[in-house]
Protein backbone atom coordinates (compact mmCIF):
# COMPACT_ATOMS: atom_id res chain seq x y z
CA UNK A 1 0.00 0.00 0.00
CA UNK A 2 2.65 1.95 0.95
CA UNK A 3 4.51 1.84 -2.65
CA UNK A 4 1.48 2.62 -3.95
CA UNK A 5 0.34 5.93 -2.53
CA UNK A 6 4.49 6.82 -3.10
CA UNK A 7 3.98 6.02 -7.14
CA UNK A 8 1.00 7.72 -7.41
CA UNK A 9 2.22 11.24 -5.26
CA UNK A 10 5.59 10.87 -7.51
CA UNK A 11 3.29 10.41 -10.45
CA UNK A 12 1.30 13.57 -9.80
CA UNK A 13 4.61 15.64 -8.62
CA UNK A 14 6.04 14.35 -11.96
CA UNK A 15 2.99 15.62 -13.74
CA UNK A 16 3.33 19.21 -12.20
CA UNK A 17 6.64 19.26 -12.75
CA UNK A 18 6.66 18.61 -16.31
CA UNK A 19 4.10 21.33 -17.50
CA UNK A 20 6.40 23.87 -15.57
CA UNK A 21 9.14 22.91 -17.71
CA UNK A 22 8.17 22.07 -21.01
CA UNK A 23 9.41 24.78 -23.22
CA UNK A 24 7.02 24.13 -26.49
CA UNK A 25 7.15 20.44 -25.91
CA UNK A 26 3.80 18.70 -24.97
CA UNK A 27 2.55 19.68 -21.74
CA UNK A 28 1.62 17.60 -18.49
CA UNK A 29 -2.21 17.14 -19.73
CA UNK A 30 -1.30 15.85 -23.09
CA UNK A 31 0.78 12.91 -21.61
CA UNK A 32 -0.72 9.18 -21.79
CA UNK A 33 -0.87 7.69 -17.93
CA UNK A 34 1.71 5.55 -19.15
CA UNK A 35 3.78 7.92 -19.99
CA UNK A 36 3.20 9.48 -16.33
CA UNK A 37 3.73 6.00 -15.01
CA UNK A 38 7.03 5.22 -16.50
CA UNK A 39 8.04 8.99 -15.77
CA UNK A 40 7.03 7.59 -11.65
CA UNK A 41 8.72 4.30 -11.84
CA UNK A 42 12.49 6.34 -13.16
CA UNK A 43 12.16 8.64 -9.91
CA UNK A 44 11.66 5.42 -7.53
CA UNK A 45 14.44 3.67 -9.69
CA UNK A 46 16.87 2.56 -6.26
CA UNK A 47 19.10 5.43 -5.14
CA UNK A 48 22.56 4.66 -6.05
CA UNK A 49 24.93 6.04 -3.58
CA UNK A 50 27.78 8.31 -3.55
CA UNK A 51 30.25 10.77 -1.97
CA UNK A 52 31.11 13.90 -3.71
CA UNK A 53 35.04 15.00 -3.28
CA UNK A 54 35.55 18.34 -1.53
CA UNK A 55 37.08 21.20 -3.49
CA UNK A 56 38.28 18.85 -6.27
CA UNK A 57 39.19 21.70 -8.56
CA UNK A 58 42.34 23.83 -7.31
CA UNK A 59 42.20 27.38 -8.47
CA UNK A 60 45.12 29.53 -8.18
CA UNK A 61 44.48 32.77 -5.94
CA UNK A 62 42.36 35.38 -7.26
CA UNK A 63 41.06 32.87 -10.13
CA UNK A 64 37.25 31.75 -10.28
CA UNK A 65 35.62 29.31 -12.48
CA UNK A 66 32.00 31.26 -13.11
CA UNK A 67 29.41 29.70 -15.23
CA UNK A 68 30.68 25.59 -15.05
CA UNK A 69 29.28 25.67 -18.91
CA UNK A 70 31.24 21.89 -19.81
CA UNK A 71 33.94 19.57 -18.52
CA UNK A 72 35.87 16.44 -20.61
CA UNK A 73 38.78 14.54 -19.04
CA UNK A 74 41.62 13.08 -21.68
CA UNK A 75 43.54 10.04 -21.62
CA UNK A 76 45.55 10.75 -19.49
CA UNK A 77 42.59 12.06 -16.42
CA UNK A 78 43.73 15.84 -17.62
CA UNK A 79 40.55 17.69 -17.27
CA UNK A 80 39.07 20.63 -19.20
CA UNK A 81 36.89 23.16 -17.93
CA UNK A 82 34.70 25.55 -20.16
CA UNK A 83 33.49 28.46 -18.62
CA UNK A 84 31.82 31.88 -18.70
CA UNK A 85 33.72 34.41 -16.84
CA UNK A 86 32.57 37.99 -16.92
CA UNK A 87 32.64 39.10 -20.22
CA UNK A 88 35.29 35.91 -21.54
CA UNK A 89 34.83 32.79 -22.03
CA UNK A 90 37.52 30.62 -20.38
CA UNK A 91 39.12 27.14 -21.00
CA UNK A 92 41.04 26.22 -18.31
CA UNK A 93 43.08 22.80 -18.19
CA UNK A 94 43.55 20.89 -14.65
CA UNK A 95 45.44 17.89 -13.91
CA UNK A 96 44.28 14.11 -12.89
CA UNK A 97 44.38 15.85 -9.37
CA UNK A 98 42.75 18.95 -10.19
CA UNK A 99 45.67 20.97 -9.92
CA UNK A 100 45.77 23.98 -12.56
CA UNK A 101 47.83 23.71 -15.12
CA UNK A 102 47.23 26.66 -17.70
CA UNK A 103 44.60 28.02 -19.64
CA UNK A 104 43.98 27.46 -23.44
CA UNK A 105 43.26 29.57 -26.28
CA UNK A 106 42.79 32.80 -24.33
CA UNK A 107 41.12 35.86 -26.08
CA UNK A 108 40.70 33.33 -28.84
CA UNK A 109 38.38 35.07 -32.10
CA UNK A 110 36.38 31.61 -30.96
CA UNK A 111 35.38 32.43 -27.73
CA UNK A 112 32.60 34.48 -26.77
CA UNK A 113 29.57 32.28 -25.22
CA UNK A 114 31.11 28.79 -23.98
CA UNK A 115 28.63 26.29 -23.87
CA UNK A 116 30.49 22.58 -24.19
CA UNK A 117 34.03 21.10 -24.36
CA UNK A 118 34.24 17.28 -25.36
CA UNK A 119 37.52 15.42 -25.86
CA UNK A 120 37.59 12.72 -28.72
CA UNK A 121 39.08 9.57 -28.36
CA UNK A 122 42.52 11.11 -30.15
CA UNK A 123 42.39 13.34 -26.89
CA UNK A 124 41.96 16.22 -29.62
CA UNK A 125 40.01 18.86 -27.80
CA UNK A 126 36.54 20.42 -29.10
CA UNK A 127 35.08 23.87 -27.66
CA UNK A 128 31.65 24.66 -28.55
CA UNK A 129 30.63 28.53 -28.07
CA UNK A 130 26.94 29.13 -29.13
CA UNK A 131 27.95 33.07 -29.10
CA UNK A 132 30.14 33.03 -31.98
CA UNK A 133 28.55 29.80 -33.17
CA UNK A 134 31.84 27.85 -33.79
CA UNK A 135 33.12 24.76 -32.74
CA UNK A 136 36.90 23.85 -32.87
CA UNK A 137 39.20 21.30 -32.44
CA UNK A 138 42.40 22.15 -30.54
CA UNK A 139 45.43 19.51 -31.27
CA UNK A 140 45.87 17.58 -28.88
CA UNK A 141 50.07 17.50 -29.26
CA UNK A 142 50.24 21.62 -29.12
CA UNK A 143 46.60 23.20 -28.28
CA UNK A 144 46.58 24.79 -31.46
CA UNK A 145 43.13 25.01 -33.63
CA UNK A 146 43.40 22.80 -36.02
CA UNK A 147 39.69 22.60 -37.51
CA UNK A 148 36.78 25.47 -37.09
CA UNK A 149 33.54 24.42 -37.82
CA UNK A 150 30.58 27.29 -38.26
CA UNK A 151 31.63 31.20 -38.52
CA UNK A 152 31.54 33.64 -36.10
CA UNK A 153 29.13 36.25 -37.21
CA UNK A 154 30.77 39.74 -38.21
CA UNK A 155 29.65 42.66 -35.97
CA UNK A 156 28.87 45.10 -38.79
CA UNK A 157 26.72 42.00 -40.12
CA UNK A 158 24.53 42.88 -37.10
CA UNK A 159 22.78 40.46 -34.95
CA UNK A 160 22.08 37.10 -35.57
CA UNK A 161 18.03 37.12 -35.37
CA UNK A 162 16.79 35.46 -32.43
CA UNK A 163 13.31 35.25 -32.45
CA UNK A 164 11.08 33.35 -34.48
CA UNK A 165 10.53 32.69 -36.92
CA UNK A 166 14.62 31.53 -37.14
CA UNK A 167 15.81 31.57 -40.40
CA UNK A 168 16.03 28.57 -42.34
CA UNK A 169 19.39 26.46 -41.52
CA UNK A 170 22.05 26.11 -43.53
CA UNK A 171 24.31 23.03 -43.99
CA UNK A 172 27.84 24.80 -42.85
CA UNK A 173 25.98 27.64 -40.53
CA UNK A 174 25.17 27.25 -36.58
CA UNK A 175 22.73 29.18 -34.58
CA UNK A 176 23.97 28.58 -30.96
CA UNK A 177 25.67 25.26 -31.02
CA UNK A 178 25.48 23.13 -27.77
CA UNK A 179 27.13 20.00 -27.65
CA UNK A 180 29.67 17.13 -30.13
CA UNK A 181 29.98 14.01 -30.10
CA UNK A 182 32.05 11.14 -32.86
CA UNK A 183 31.12 7.60 -33.71
CA UNK A 184 34.01 5.06 -34.10
CA UNK A 185 34.80 5.78 -37.57
CA UNK A 186 35.35 9.80 -36.45
CA UNK A 187 32.15 11.16 -37.77
CA UNK A 188 31.18 14.51 -36.07
CA UNK A 189 27.78 15.12 -34.81
CA UNK A 190 26.69 18.42 -33.50
CA UNK A 191 23.17 18.90 -31.71
CA UNK A 192 22.29 22.89 -33.13
CA UNK A 193 20.65 24.11 -30.98
CA UNK A 194 18.62 27.09 -29.25
CA UNK A 195 17.91 28.79 -32.44
CA UNK A 196 18.55 25.58 -34.67
CA UNK A 197 16.68 22.81 -33.76
CA UNK A 198 18.31 19.98 -35.42
CA UNK A 199 21.43 17.21 -35.05
CA UNK A 200 24.05 17.40 -37.67
CA UNK A 201 26.26 14.62 -39.09
CA UNK A 202 29.97 15.84 -40.76
CA UNK A 203 32.66 13.36 -41.97
CA UNK A 204 36.11 13.44 -39.98
CA UNK A 205 37.18 16.37 -42.26
CA UNK A 206 34.06 18.86 -41.49
CA UNK A 207 32.22 17.72 -44.82
CA UNK A 208 28.31 18.11 -44.49
CA UNK A 209 26.85 14.40 -44.46
CA UNK A 210 23.03 14.53 -42.77
CA UNK A 211 20.76 15.91 -40.50
CA UNK A 212 17.61 15.89 -38.80
CA UNK A 213 15.22 17.84 -36.80
CA UNK A 214 12.79 20.99 -37.12
CA UNK A 215 12.06 22.97 -34.13
CA UNK A 216 8.54 21.44 -32.37
CA UNK A 217 7.71 18.26 -30.51
CA UNK A 218 6.27 15.56 -32.62
CA UNK A 219 8.61 12.73 -33.42
CA UNK A 220 12.26 14.04 -35.41
CA UNK A 221 11.44 17.50 -34.16
CA UNK A 222 13.54 19.25 -31.17
CA UNK A 223 13.16 22.00 -28.83
CA UNK A 224 16.59 22.63 -27.77
CA UNK A 225 18.62 19.98 -28.55
CA UNK A 226 21.15 20.40 -25.62
CA UNK A 227 23.47 17.80 -25.57
CA UNK A 228 24.47 15.03 -27.70
CA UNK A 229 26.25 11.50 -27.76
CA UNK A 230 27.28 8.22 -29.71
CA UNK A 231 27.45 4.68 -28.64
CA UNK A 232 30.15 2.27 -29.72
CA UNK A 233 27.55 0.88 -32.57
CA UNK A 234 26.71 4.71 -33.73
CA UNK A 235 23.76 5.24 -32.48
CA UNK A 236 22.92 9.01 -32.37
CA UNK A 237 21.58 10.16 -28.48
CA UNK A 238 20.02 13.73 -28.79
CA UNK A 239 18.67 15.23 -25.36
CA UNK A 240 15.68 17.30 -26.66
CA UNK A 241 15.54 19.46 -23.47
CA UNK A 242 12.24 21.46 -24.15
CA UNK A 243 10.34 18.18 -24.97
CA UNK A 244 11.35 16.00 -22.06
CA UNK A 245 13.06 13.40 -23.89
CA UNK A 246 15.56 11.92 -25.11
CA UNK A 247 15.79 11.03 -28.63
CA UNK A 248 17.80 7.40 -30.21
CA UNK A 249 18.59 7.88 -34.15
CA UNK A 250 20.41 5.57 -36.18
CA UNK A 251 24.19 6.54 -37.54
CA UNK A 252 22.69 8.08 -40.51
CA UNK A 253 19.80 10.08 -38.18
CA UNK A 254 16.91 7.84 -38.28
CA UNK A 255 14.66 7.81 -35.48
CA UNK A 256 14.83 4.55 -33.55
CA UNK A 257 13.52 5.61 -30.13
CA UNK A 258 12.15 8.09 -27.08
CA UNK A 259 13.11 8.32 -23.65
CA UNK A 260 10.67 10.42 -22.28
CA UNK A 261 10.74 9.16 -18.72
CA UNK A 262 13.81 11.15 -16.81
CA UNK A 263 12.32 14.77 -16.78
CA UNK A 264 14.25 17.31 -18.40
CA UNK A 265 17.92 16.21 -19.85
CA UNK A 266 20.17 18.80 -20.37
CA UNK A 267 23.28 16.71 -20.24
CA UNK A 268 23.78 13.09 -21.15
CA UNK A 269 27.22 11.46 -21.40
CA UNK A 270 27.53 7.47 -22.27
CA UNK A 271 30.50 5.70 -20.61
CA UNK A 272 33.22 3.77 -22.43
CA UNK A 273 34.06 0.14 -22.88
CA UNK A 274 32.37 -2.83 -23.65
CA UNK A 275 28.92 -2.32 -21.73
CA UNK A 276 28.04 0.62 -22.46
CA UNK A 277 25.80 3.12 -19.85
CA UNK A 278 23.98 6.39 -20.67
CA UNK A 279 23.56 9.07 -17.68
CA UNK A 280 21.19 11.67 -17.73
CA UNK A 281 20.42 14.87 -15.77
CA UNK A 282 17.21 16.11 -14.95
CA UNK A 283 18.84 19.89 -14.13
CA UNK A 284 16.80 22.88 -13.08
CA UNK A 285 17.39 26.47 -12.96
CA UNK A 286 16.79 28.91 -10.48
CA UNK A 287 14.62 30.45 -11.23
CA UNK A 288 12.29 27.45 -11.31
CA UNK A 289 9.63 27.50 -8.98
CA UNK A 290 9.97 26.14 -5.46
CA UNK A 291 7.52 23.67 -6.02
CA UNK A 292 9.29 21.80 -9.05
CA UNK A 293 12.43 21.54 -7.46
CA UNK A 294 11.61 17.70 -5.32
CA UNK A 295 11.96 15.71 -8.36
CA UNK A 296 14.48 18.05 -10.20
CA UNK A 297 18.24 18.25 -9.78
CA UNK A 298 18.66 13.94 -9.92
CA UNK A 299 21.27 11.92 -12.35
CA UNK A 300 19.62 8.71 -13.69
CA UNK A 301 22.19 5.57 -14.68
CA UNK A 302 20.40 3.76 -17.43
CA UNK A 303 21.32 1.23 -20.07
CA UNK A 304 21.32 2.21 -24.01
CA UNK A 305 17.90 0.66 -24.16
CA UNK A 306 16.25 3.04 -21.87
CA UNK A 307 15.80 1.06 -18.74
CA UNK A 308 16.75 3.28 -15.72
CA UNK A 309 19.17 1.40 -13.56
CA UNK A 310 19.45 3.74 -10.63
CA UNK A 311 19.42 7.57 -9.83
CA UNK A 312 21.41 9.71 -7.47
CA UNK A 313 21.27 13.44 -5.95
CA UNK A 314 19.44 16.28 -5.74
CA UNK A 315 18.97 20.39 -6.44
CA UNK A 316 20.86 21.74 -4.29
CA UNK A 317 24.09 23.91 -3.40
CA UNK A 318 25.81 21.80 -0.99
CA UNK A 319 28.12 19.18 -1.29
CA UNK A 320 27.19 16.99 -3.52
CA UNK A 321 23.89 18.83 -4.29
CA UNK A 322 23.46 19.97 -8.04
CA UNK A 323 22.33 22.82 -8.91
CA UNK A 324 21.54 23.26 -12.76
CA UNK A 325 23.72 20.29 -13.96
CA UNK A 326 25.10 21.43 -17.90
CA UNK A 327 27.59 18.60 -18.66
CA UNK A 328 28.87 15.64 -17.22
CA UNK A 329 31.95 13.58 -18.20
CA UNK A 330 31.62 9.46 -17.56
CA UNK A 331 34.63 8.25 -19.02
CA UNK A 332 35.43 6.33 -16.03
CA UNK A 333 31.25 4.68 -15.40
CA UNK A 334 31.63 5.13 -11.55
CA UNK A 335 33.69 8.63 -11.21
CA UNK A 336 31.70 11.37 -12.60
CA UNK A 337 32.71 14.97 -13.18
CA UNK A 338 29.69 17.37 -13.22
CA UNK A 339 29.99 20.76 -14.04
CA UNK A 340 27.17 23.16 -12.70
CA UNK A 341 25.93 26.71 -14.03
CA UNK A 342 24.26 27.93 -10.59
CA UNK A 343 27.27 26.94 -8.17
CA UNK A 344 30.18 28.02 -10.29
CA UNK A 345 31.92 24.57 -9.78
CA UNK A 346 32.85 21.31 -11.53
CA UNK A 347 32.34 18.37 -8.63
CA UNK A 348 34.01 14.74 -8.88
CA UNK A 349 31.17 12.44 -7.79
CA UNK A 350 31.94 8.20 -6.93
CA UNK A 351 29.53 6.01 -7.50
CA UNK A 352 29.05 3.32 -4.78
CA UNK A 353 27.40 0.20 -6.39
CA UNK A 354 25.46 -1.95 -4.89
CA UNK A 355 25.24 -5.43 -5.45
CA UNK A 356 22.89 -5.34 -7.90
CA UNK A 357 25.01 -2.20 -9.87
CA UNK A 358 28.96 -3.84 -10.32
CA UNK A 359 30.46 -2.03 -13.10
CA UNK A 360 30.73 -3.85 -15.97
CA UNK A 361 34.10 -2.33 -17.05
CA UNK A 362 36.12 -3.88 -14.48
Amino acid sequence: MKRHLSFCFVAVLFASAISLIAQGGAPADNLTPQQLAARAKAYNAPQIPYDAVPNFIKLPTGMYLGESMGVARNSKGHVFVFNRNGENSRLYEFDQNGTFVHEIGRHSYAFAMAHAVRVDPQDNIWTVDEGTNTIVKWGAADQRPELILGRRHEAAEGLIPTAIPIPPATKYGFNRPTDIAWDPQGNIFISDGYNNSRAVKYDKNGRFLAEVGTRGSAPDQMNTPHSIQVDNSGNVYVADRGNNRIQVFSNDLTLRALYDNVGSPWAVCITPGPHQYLYSSNSYPDSSPANMRPVTGEIYKMELDGRVLGRFGKAGKALGEFSTTHAMDCKNENELLIAEIASWRVQKVILKPTAGQVSSNK
